[in-house]
């Protein structure tokens, strides 16, 4: 006897449920930044959800994962295009792959439901934020759920927990439809359960405290304004640190920090050598002031990029080296192969490591350090916070995109940083977005793209760990997996017992 939702199945050849997903993968990721259509991404994993649930076999699921993967990616990548069209092609591939896998690893049936469905996502989700090359989390649901009622689960369970609940409520919503159609009181009960999961992490997520208050600084951002959609080759270093250190002439005394971008000096040698160390000393010692600038200093065949911190009397205090370099940016993995098929004059050497968590030492505080695109990765975020940071600095340089897509999800993974650490964000770029976020995740004083901007507000530090910062995302994944392998269990019972009766 076969379960009621197994009687609406559709062959790997049904191009409406294919559709369906398609349009899922859309809605998902017209609920990330820019548009912020929040509320669409538990519509979108609901119709993916109810594809899968009708889908008859491995060949109908893959299909459907991939035709969701391609849906969102297609939308959440497009900057890529603006470097290059092969490139966001094969991201656009990699990422629809591993959910067209995603789904095919779901049980068949009314199994693909609930926590079960969950589960898959957020696995796949884990997937494309490690793999390949240290991972690609930008187009990640929880990107877009910054302003929705869910984003404090973030606090509780990092962004991977977010994507899960976000998730549950998708297949809530596709367990719901079942149920209104009067063809499985199951899928009633599995609605209800689903929902009231989701409803009980985001209330109890609501009510974690952002950390304990240790004081307040005066810290301001400076952001030099200039033009947007350049490549590095075609950008004036000199015009660049020039404009900074002409906006940074409106800063008065009385400030206890100030963060300029990410990579305004550039530098053929390292900073302790070069003529721009007095100019940014002769800044710290006219302001009393922690000046935190971002360094790239250049050789024949490396380079590095850092936060270097110049304490109040001008010397140096600190310094930390980005440790999460962005592929085919900032190194070029299997280099001499691929500069044999490609022109890799764009990226003409590859970026020196660092190593360990980011965190700067200085008077204005302990100051984790996340450089421009580990913004993206929660681990970094997490260590910076458990090595003491009790703010986040993000150097930033988002100048050579043109559009809106990639600074507007900077901004929503700064947000998303401080929802989960209970630490407040201080994000600065050349050319925007620069950003003020308190430790809820609430945006104060953003820049405008392309605009010369200095601003200043009063920051609170703050100790403590929250459940995130804490535990990280093992809870997330364990409960996921086990999930995955309970479904994978209650299918074969449930087969055993239709042959049984048969």
């Amino acid at each position: 006897m076969a379960d009621a939702n197994a009687a609406a199945v559709h062959p790997s050849g049904d191009w409406p449920a294919r559709l369906a997903a398609l349009v899922g993968g859309v809605l998902v990721a017209l609920s990330l930044p820019p548009w912020g259509l929040w509320w669409l991404a538990p519509v979108g994993y609901g119709l993916f959800a109810g594809a899968l649930r009708r889908a008859s076999g491995w060949r109908g699921r893959t299909l459907d994962g991939a035709a969701f993967g391609v849906g969102c990616f297609v939308v959440g990548l497009y900057w890529l295009g603006e470097f290059t069209i092969p490139g966001a092609v094969i991201a656009v591939a990699l990422s629809a792959l591993m959910y067209a896998v995603g789904a095919a690893l779901v049980p068949r049936g009314p199994t693909v439901t609930t926590l079960g469905f969950a589960a898959m996502i957020t696995l796949t989700e884990l997937v494309r934020y490690r793999v390949p090359f240290g991972g690609l989390p930008l187009a990640g649901a929880a990107l877009g759920q910054v302003d929705g009622p869910a984003a404090t689960v973030g606090r509780l369970s990092g962004d991977l927990g977010l994507v899960f609940v976000v998730a549950l409520v998708g297949s809530s919503l596709a367990a719901a439809v079942v149920a209104t159609s009067g063809r499985s009181a199951r899928a009633a009960l599995e609605a209800v359960i689903a929902f009231a999961v989701a409803a009980t992490a985001v209330l109890a997520s609501a009510a974690i405290p952002a950390g304990v208050p240790l004081g307040q600084i005066a810290v301001a951002y400076v952001q030099g304004g200039g033009a947007r959609g350049l490549r590095a080759s075609d950008n004036d270093a000199a015009a660049v640190y020039g404009r900074h250190l002409a906006a940074s002439a409106a800063l008065r005394p009385g400030l206890d920090l100030v963060v300029w971008p990410e990579d305004v000096i550039d530098i053929g040698s390292p900073i302790t050598e070069d003529p721009t160390r007095d100019d940014i000393a002769a800044l710290a010692q006219r302001l009393g002031a922690t000046v935190v600038v971002g360094v790239v200093e250049e050789s024949a065949e490396r380079f590095k990029n850092a936060a270097v911190a110049f304490d109040l009397s001008g010397n140096i205090a600190d310094r930390y080296d980005k440790v999460h370099r962005v592929p085919f940016g900032e190194y070029v993995p299997f280099r001499s192969v691929i500069a044999r098929l490609a022109d890799l004059s764009d990226v003409p050497r590859d970026a020196i490591a660092g190593k360990g968590p980011g965190v700067l030492l200085t008077r204005a505080g302990s100051l984790g350090v996340l450089i421009s695109y580990e913004v993206f990765f929660a681990d970094r975020a997490r260590a910076a916070v458990r090595a003491g940071g009790e703010v986040i600095l993000v150097p930033t340089n988002a100048a050579s995109f043109r559009g809106k897509q990639v600074p507007a999800q900077e901004v929503a993974a700064a947000r998303l940083r401080a929802m989960e650490t209970g630490r407040a964000v201080i994000q600065a770029a050349p050319t925007g977005y620069s950003v003020f976020v308190d430790a809820d995740g609430d945006v104060h004083q953003q820049s405008r793209l392309g605009r010369r901007q200095v601003e200043t507000a009063t920051v609170t530090k703050r100790t403590g760990f929250t459940p995130y910062v804490r535990y990280g995302d093992a809870p997330v994944i364990l409960t996921s997996a086990a999930l995955s392998l309970a479904a994978w269990q209650v299918r074969r019972r449930r087969r055993d017992r239709s042959e049984e009766l048969s």
